[in-house]
């Protein structure tokens, strides 16, 4: 789902995930000012909050070398500002959108938020508080109280998903394969569908191995011996696969084998080990639930974003950077806010 400066799909704890979109340079911030969402601003307070929070939690895990290390998007110290920003463009989008659609935090959501801070407050030493710009126990009652409200207006948003997802809906199947590609990959690493002249050889090819399975060859031999598949044995749901394959695989029982399958990328002979895998099925519930959400929140979300207009304080934003410092300690933002909210 789209986002105004980072895209993202949800609230789940404190992480979100990340994407792109456009975002509007613009002047006429306030010294502390980082962005601006309609009339909603972001402090650099705040986001030193969110920052030092995450830097630390990472940290702990993998070590302060981490933030120069390189990936295909740069820095980790790169990554971890603009997930960072997503976060809270997102907080933010969703706090305008309680206040459309008319939900607030009740007094006893207020008074959780406001003892979380306190709580929070009270583990922070001189040097957290000055990494942070000064934030103070009033900034954190912000943070907490507007992440409270957006996870009030997701829970609304979604409040009519049925969470009770049937074994037959998500049921799972394991299955070995023999498959017979028809294409070919180009220098630049692109599929190129065969001629009739290919794909007809490549069937014979398919039919030979059919025909040396009805003759006793094992199946498990085949399949050592032609499939060009990266995988040989799969466990899949439906809606995972080229229709065409998942048909057929579905309608084989234990031990079955299939006919010669023509997909879009190929042709292929599937043998059945197993017709419900219990563990992948309650997995793929899990995922069928929170693939339902996504879709159901973003129709909502991505409608009204699309009306905001984004200003980010580019020069400020730049001046922020992620460093270590042993005296830094805080990463229990989270943890204290799980306590009081969940």
């Amino acid at each position: 789902m789209a986002l105004l400066i980072t895209s993202l799909c949800g609230l789940t704890g404190c992480g979100l995930s990340e994407g792109t979109a456009k975002v509007v340079f613009t002047t006429g911030f306030s010294n502390n000012e980082v962005f601006r969402i309609e009339d909603s601003v972001c402090s650099i307070q705040e986001v030193m909050v969110y920052l030092i929070n995450t830097q630390n939690g990472y940290e702990n895990t993998f070590g302060s070398q981490i933030w120069e290390a390189q990936t295909d998007q740069g820095t980790v110290s790169t990554q971890l500002k603009e997930s960072v920003l997503a976060k809270l463009a997102q907080i933010k989008a969703m706090n305008l959108l309680a206040a459309d659609m008319g939900i607030t935090l009740d007094e006893e959501e207020l008074q959780n938020a406001r003892e979380a801070a306190a709580a929070y407050y009270d583990t922070l030493n001189q040097s957290d508080v000055d990494a942070m710009y000064g934030a103070t126990e009033d900034t954190i009652f912000q943070v907490y109280s507007e992440y409270a409200l957006a996870d009030k207006v997701y829970d609304y948003i979604i409040r009519d998903i049925n969470p009770e997802i049937s074994d037959d809906e998500a049921r799972t199947i394991t299955v070995e394969q023999i498959f017979l590609k028809t294409y070919s990959l180009n220098a630049a690493g692109e599929k190129v569908p065969f001629n009739e002249s290919e794909k007809n050889t490549t069937y014979l090819k398919a039919t030979s191995i059919k025909n040396q399975l009805i003759e006793g060859s094992t199946f498990e031999e085949l399949m050592t011996n032609y499939n060009e598949a990266e995988e040989s044995t799969i466990s899949f749901g439906k809606g995972e696969m080229d229709e065409a394959y998942e048909q057929a695989a579905f309608n084989l029982g234990t031990d079955e084998v299939s006919g010669i399958v023509e997909t879009s990328d190929g042709y292929v002979i599937i043998k059945c080990i197993s017709t419900f895998n219990r563990e992948q099925t309650e997995y793929n519930k899990v995922r069928i639930v929170a693939e339902r959400k996504r879709e159901v929140f973003g129709e909502k979300y991505d409608a009204f974003v699309d009306t905001l207009t984004k200003e980010l304080n580019e020069d400020l934003w730049d001046s922020i950077e992620v460093t270590s410092n042993e005296a830094v300690t805080t990463s229990d933002l989270w943890k204290v806010y799980d306590v009081y909210f969940k």
